[in-house]
């Protein structure tokens, strides 16, 4: 099967985001005072001892991506008091699904629109709940927004796209300073296919991918030098990523040759099952993933999880062993990830399986849905849940 980008889906899901909310595009207004008033949130279904708690006995810290949507969508926000009880029950530290990245803030050269991040924002402070920023830099044309494509960058086209690129970042970290402790500064500037780095219609009027990166990261250090500055990617440890895997170690090695103020690798961890019959052994994806990370953090590199999710192929539709099964490789993957102390955070892209980008993204061809998360649809805990509560409970604990 012809199987398409891991990432196509998220643009469907900004998509979406936009119809839920009226369809309306952003404007250029920056006043925060646009947003829905956070909901008082019941008590859910779930048990006791939250994951949070788990992750912070171990010097971790586990949370999940939340949408903005207007009071009474069904969506996964914070608006929505079901969703909004799973993230304050299990939750130390979100991230935005959509509303921080270009296509959101950044209607155009000289405009910016935060009044969905900043309701989001808000939410997340009333709870006492830590953000990460996502992301600074979608180093990929398709995911650039599509002034950014088509801007006449004028007969000075590099000192155009530096201010275009610095404006940007000092924009978003000066107006959340130090609300928000770890950015992902450039996400997926890899290409799979051959390793290469993308190139943008802003990185070729700067003069090339790798001397875009490096601004973005330097303007990051300098707008915001208390926060952690990672470089996110999907390479993942199901095989055929080895090319993308070494894309992403050559370019991590590039950074600390020339300096670049790089601190973590954020893993996505989009994990994909492999089923009983692909002639793939979980311990033998196990050894090549260590090898991968243990280079990661020879570099002297930090790691986070940022975007957990699994998607069940190859599993039978029957739902008790699905779950299973999905919390089984769930448990294979966490244990090799917890065992480096270099892991400080993980988070899941997404609490309950009703509101996964997955879904829509790539369905079953059974037609059985897709079940990629924690919870269920009806916000109760699966076998995964008890998977991270397990995994963390064997964790060494972080000095």
């Amino acid at each position: 099967m012809t199987r398409i980008s891991r990432r196509e889906g998220l643009m469907m899901a900004a998509g979406m985001v936009l119809t839920a909310c009226g369809g309306s595009g952003p404007s250029s207004a920056t006043d925060a005072s646009a947003g829905p008033t956070p909901a008082p949130s019941p008590s859910p279904a779930t048990p006791p001892a939250s994951l949070n708690a788990d992750a912070r006995a171990r010097g971790m810290r586990f949370g999940s991506a939340y949408a903005w949507s207007t009071p009474g969508a069904d969506r996964g926000s914070f608006a929505n008091p079901s969703y909004a009880a799973l993230l304050e029950s299990d939750c130390g530290i979100l991230v935005p699904e959509n509303e921080l990245k270009w296509q959101f803030i950044r209607p155009g050269a000289t405009a910016f629109d935060f009044s969905r991040f900043d309701a989001m924002m808000a939410y997340a402070e009333s709870k006492g709940l830590a953000m990460r920023g996502h992301n600074l830099l979608w180093h990929q044309p398709k995911w650039m927004p599509a002034w950014a494509e088509s801007h006449d960058y004028g007969p000075n086209p590099a000192i155009e796209a530096d201010r275009i690129l610095t404006e940007h970042i000092r924009t978003v970290c000066t107006r959340y300073g130090t609300k928000i402790g770890s950015y992902d500064v450039v996400n997926e500037a890899v290409n799979p296919a051959d390793a290469s780095l993308y190139e943008t219609a802003l990185s070729r009027a700067l003069g090339g991918a790798t001397a875009t990166l490096d601004l973005a990261f330097h303007t990051a250090r300098a707008a915001a030098p208390h926060a952690q500055l990672v470089y996110n990617d999907y390479m993942s440890w199901e095989p055929g990523n080895a090319n993308h895997r070494a894309g992403v170690l050559r370019l991590l090695e590039g950074f600390r040759t020339r300096g670049t103020p790089v601190d973590a690798l954020g893993v996505q961890s989009h994990l994909i099952t492999q089923g009983t019959d692909t002639g793939t052994s979980v311990s033998a994806q196990q050894a090549e993933w260590r090898r991968f990370l243990d280079q990661v953090v020879a570099m002297g590199y930090k790691l986070l999880i940022t975007e957990f999710d699994v998607r069940d192929n190859n599993l039978p539709a029957d739902i008790a062993a699905r779950d299973r099964a999905v919390a089984e490789y769930s448990r294979a993957y966490l244990d090799v990830m917890f065992a480096y102390p270099q892991l400080s955070d993980v988070l899941v892209w997404g609490m309950c399986d009703r509101y996964s980008w997955i879904e829509g993204f790539e369905p079953r061809n059974d037609g059985a849905k897709r079940r990629p998360c924690p919870y269920d649809g009806d916000f109760k805990p699966k076998p995964m849940r008890a998977a991270f509560a397990e995994a963390l409970a064997a964790a060494p604990t972080r000095p």
